[in-house]
């Protein structure tokens, strides 16, 4: 398929540092976190020059607690024409909250990003895509918040999340509402759903399988593709927390040094925008399909 024939897919940075990460949440304690040596400054400056020398833009889903640390920064991602999104406060999983929980967290995250970057916020992606079917709740919590979109869904099986049963593209999760969600990408193979939107998988699996998932889906599907990643994957020089489990670990520090090839790979091979304006077609589409 030519280039400029190919679906505009959505490209997404999740705003958090090394330490913050769902890997090592049983052994880094959250208070521990202001004393700790953050990166995600270096790190998104280097995903900035990146995007500017693809000549891209994308949504940083981003947590409070950075924002509120690091404003210079979410003025520069707004200054340089990308979305800013919320991640939640400080990454802790929705289905750990409760929706009173929930509600403080987004509301709290919230504020912190749109008083850092001056941007309104109407987009959120849930920490480790935490909204499966024991949190339909927070699908309302959103909506009532005035929020436009969520990225929050895994539609596959995993140990740290997922919901198998959702749907795999772009979907209304509330009767009568125009609040849209929007998975992140799987493909299909032998029956089977995998798992295709970035992050580990991307940096574990050769290039090949990526290219060919989201061939797939802009392709036979004829879909946009959904496609994160976070500043630490750029990072080879990052602290190594050595007593985390070996599991952890793998799934953290493999493949750190050829991550940045893959992404300027990836994005010279498909067409990338923004998840706020990817969110806006779907819900056209989903509109045109109606009528």
């Amino acid at each position: 398929m030519n280039t400029s024939q190919q679906p505009v897919n959505g490209l997404s940075v999740d705003v958090e540092d090394w330490f913050q990460v769902g890997a090592f949440e049983t052994v880094i304690d959250r208070e521990s976190w202001p004393t700790l040596t953050g990166r995600v400054e270096r790190n998104c400056a280097e995903i900035l020059q990146l995007f500017s020398d693809t000549g891209v833009k994308g949504t940083f889903f981003t947590l409070g607690w950075i924002a509120e640390r690091h404003p210079e920064m979410m003025r520069r991602i707004a200054a340089e024409g990308h979305e800013i999104a919320s991640h939640g406060w400080d990454h802790e999983r929705v289905f750990r909250l409760g929706a009173e929980g929930f509600a403080k967290d987004v509301t709290r995250a919230r504020k912190a990003i749109e008083d850092a970057c001056g941007v309104a916020v109407k987009g959120y992606r849930a920490p480790s895509f935490s909204i499966d079917a024991r949190t339909l709740w927070a699908f309302e919590v959103l909506a009532e918040q005035g929020y436009a979109y969520s990225s929050s869904v895994a539609p596959i099986v995993h140990d740290h999340y997922g919901w198998r049963e959702a749907p795999r593209f772009a979907f209304h999760p509330l009767p009568g509402s125009d609040f849209v969600e929007i998975p992140v990408t799987t493909a299909h193979f032998a029956g089977r759903r995998l798992a295709a939107g970035g992050g580990g998988f991307f940096r574990v699996l050769p290039y090949g399988f990526t290219r060919w998932a989201i061939r797939q889906v802009n392709g036979q599907d004829q879909r946009p593709a959904v496609f994160y990643f976070h500043p630490w994957e750029i990072d080879p020089g990052q602290p190594r927390v050595a007593h985390a489990p070996l599991r952890s670990r793998l799934r953290h520090y493999t493949n750190l040094g050829v991550m940045e090839r893959k992404l300027r790979q990836l994005i010279g091979d498909f067409r990338w925008g923004r998840m706020d304006e990817l969110a806006a077609r779907e819900a056209a589409r989903a509109e045109a399909l109606a009528a």
